[in-house]
């Protein structure tokens, strides 16, 4: 159960980072698209995945035709789909506050994925803990989330979408591994990382930047660098994190962890603006890892 809690716990740190990205580069009028940030990190994702599996092809396993299909579907839920809302919602309505409806999963993954022996009177805690370190965080950092937001509302329509395609996913995930233990949480995550480039760079052909464009701009070193680093740690080792605590813990303790990655959203947040969190926003992070700790303490 350790292992399964510090693998879920890490990829919450690196799924934090994807939130600041779309900050790091010009995403405005004449800059990158939304399409383009999620396009360079997914194929980045793919082409690590496909380099692994080559590297040990002779041990390695290869999946059937329904595995690979079912891997499309959820490389699009909880991936190239999801991450395309979220890079549009923290563009129209800024960071702090999609962060924070993202934040929700957890109740929701909660909910739906509770253990059937498991009482409700046992949850309860860690998610009135989470309810209110939601809303005190909410309240904090809405006002600041509206300085940056350029069609908030619309940004919120997106941000929803982006935690349904998620939600779907961590529950959908969860059981799919469980009912095959046979493959591991690496195979699984280069699957997985194969359909999403796959989806990526189609996605990119149909509605993407021009690539000569994309090449003259100056801030294109960045953007690259960001590509490399999300597609990597954000998304390769943290799938195969993620996987890691999905087979070793049920989905409502999964959707617990996933609070960690609200937390560190909104501490890279912070250093990107340079400012500290207000007494508010530091309550409501205890408040968060005080629920994560009694769910964990729930599901001994």
């Amino acid at each position: 159960m350790l292992a399964g809690v510090l693998a879920g716990l890490a990829a919450g740190a690196l799924w934090g980072l994807v939130f600041v990205a779309p900050r790091m580069v010009d995403m405005g009028t004449g800059g990158f698209s939304s399409v383009d940030l999620m396009a360079g990190r997914f194929a980045v994702y793919g082409l690590v995945a496909a380099l692994v599996m080559l590297a040990g092809w002779r041990s390695r396993r290869f999946p059937s035709l329904r595995q690979a299909g079912t891997a499309l579907v959820m490389s699009v839920l909880g991936f190239s789909g999801y991450y395309l809302l979220l890079v549009l919602a923290i563009r129209d309505a800024g960071t702090e506050v999609p962060s924070l409806v993202i934040g929700t999963i957890p109740l929701w993954v909660m909910l739906l994925g509770k253990p059937q022996g498991l009482r409700w009177a046992s949850l309860l805690p860690g998610l009135a803990l989470t309810l209110a370190g939601l809303a005190l965080m909410m309240g904090s950092t809405h006002e600041a989330g509206q300085e940056t937001a350029t069609h908030f509302w619309r940004g919120m329509l997106f941000v929803t979408a982006s935690l349904v395609c998620w939600t779907a996913f961590a529950i959908l995930n969860s059981a799919w591994l469980k009912r095959h233990p046979e493959v591991n949480a690496t195979d699984w995550a280069n699957w997985l990382g194969i359909a999403t480039g796959l989806g990526a760079l189609l996605m990119w052909a149909v509605a993407g930047s021009d690539f000569h464009a994309m090449v003259a701009r100056e801030d294109r070193g960045t953007f690259v660098l960001l590509c490399v680093l999300a597609g990597v740690g954000s998304t390769w080792l943290a799938t195969i994190l993620w996987n890691m605590a999905s087979q070793r813990l049920n989905a409502s303790l999964c959707g617990q962890l996933i609070v960690s990655e609200t937390i560190f959203a909104l501490l890279y947040s912070f250093v990107w603006d340079g400012h500290w969190p207000t007494h508010a926003q530091l309550a409501a992070c205890v408040l968060f890892t005080l629920g994560i700790l009694v769910s964990i303490r729930a599901h001994r």
